[in-house]
């Protein structure tokens, strides 16, 4: 059964928040624009800096024959605009706000990693989407990549490693606290609602769970060791993130793993990510948030002999056993940037009235990885993911919900 409505003719696409990472999507929506001209128009730039969705609107020009509008407010755009999809790359506390406004407006969205700030921001997302029937898609780019697809294919599918048993993902370095940085939203807690553990982490926690399924128990400790001031204006202050933790994940299939993460460790720094099965393991060479990385070996035991296969040799044998729908489902055009790949499935499954690869709901059960690290830590204990899941564990989140009033 289809889920939502299907829009017909060209797609009006608007993008708000017009920094940082929305400029991968812009330029992940040119080459789209370039394999399939027809399938959208750029409509609408937003930001609160004008000049910012100014200067996305020129990029833009450049695909099409007219130059987008520009607005600073997302209350304008909805109120001049007769958009299809909207791309949300705003800071983490406006995810549910802007989010929510589009599909009340009755336009599909796409929302940047982590998905809602909280488990209450993301859940309220969801059900916007179900009640105006449009589609809430997570842009998490990290395991449409071609080594990570590989990898889901080496765990839950292929003969080479066997059943999956346990992961390490670590990485310890140092970062000179005395240094002043620039201040930047994600300093400020209420803004992105924690530190790595659900920026770079909420790559991680998807990931984990595309190749591993749900967990059942989480168990961390997460730490400040240092402070971090950070230049302001004319103020200096501090962040208020973690820059340490140690989260062991048990998995309702059996499988464990160790995550782990500082930036306040001197004199040594080391990263160890590995992957084990009952027969081999994948050992990665990147680092312990985006990986599998292509650089990484397959190492597997056959009998007494220990056989060491490049990831590139295992990303040619997985292409070659996916038939042509398989492929032009995962890798549409013969994209293998995740990025591109996101931007497409978004535009797609509306153009197509079908569900995204990775929805809302997948986005908020990666989300809910990183919130019950927090949780588990808050409360000094394991807690299960289930009851983080369904809002019955936040005591870490319910001060941020309540300073937004959600």
């Amino acid at each position: 059964m289809v889920l939502w409505l299907m829009t017909k003719g060209m797609l009006k696409l608007a993008i708000v928040g017009c920094g940082g990472m929305a400029g991968e999507h812009l330029r992940a929506y040119g080459l789209i624009k370039e394999k399939e001209p027809e399938k959208f128009e750029f409509r609408a730039m937003c930001d609160p800096v004008l000049d910012s969705a100014k200067r996305f609107s020129d990029v833009a020009e450049h695909y099409q024959s007219f130059k987008p509008r520009v607005y600073s407010s997302v209350k304008d755009m909805l109120a001049n605009e007769q958009l299809d999809a909207v791309d949300i790359c705003t800071p983490h506390s406006e995810h549910h706000v802007v989010g929510i406004a589009c599909l009340n407006a009755g336009v599909n969205v796409m929302i940047e990693k982590p998905f809602g700030i909280t488990i209450k921001a993301s859940k309220a997302i969801i059900a916007a989407a179900e009640r105006n029937r449009k589609i809430a898609a997570t842009a998490e780019n990290i395991r449409r990549g071609l080594s990570q697809r590989t990898t889901h294919w080496l765990i839950n599918g292929s003969k080479y490693l066997g059943k999956p048993r346990l992961f390490y993902a670590q990485q310890a370095e140092w970062e000179d606290p005395s240094v002043i940085r620039d201040w930047h939203w994600r300093v400020d807690k209420w803004l992105g609602g924690g530190g790595m553990v659900m920026d770079s982490g909420a790559h991680f926690c998807d990931t984990i769970r595309y190749l591993y399924g749900d967990p059942d128990t989480i168990y961390a400790k997460v730490q400040q060791l240092e402070k971090w001031p950070h230049r302001k204006g004319d103020s200096i202050v501090m962040d208020d993130r973690e820059d340490t933790w140690i989260a062991t994940i048990s998995f309702k299939s059996g499988v464990v793993g160790v995550w782990s993460w500082t930036m306040a460790a001197p004199g040594h720094s080391f990263v160890n990510v590995v992957h084990y099965g009952s027969r081999g393991c994948i050992l990665d060479h990147g680092d312990a948030f985006h990986g599998p990385f292509g650089g990484a070996e397959v190492i597997y035991v056959d009998g007494p002999k220990k056989i060491v296969t490049p990831m590139s040799e295992m990303q040619r044998q997985f292409l070659a056993q996916l038939d042509e729908k398989e492929k032009n489902t995962l890798f549409p055009h013969g994209f293998t940037d995740g990025v591109v790949i996101e931007c497409y499935d978004f535009l797609d499954s509306i153009e197509k009235g079908r569900k995204p690869e990775v929805d809302g709901e997948t986005g908020m059960k990666a989300k809910a990885i990183s919130e019950a690290i927090y949780e588990s830590a808050y409360a000094g204990c394991a807690v299960k993911y289930d009851d983080v899941l369904s809002g019955k564990i936040e005591e870490y989140q319910r001060p941020i919900n309540e300073h937004w009033k959600i």
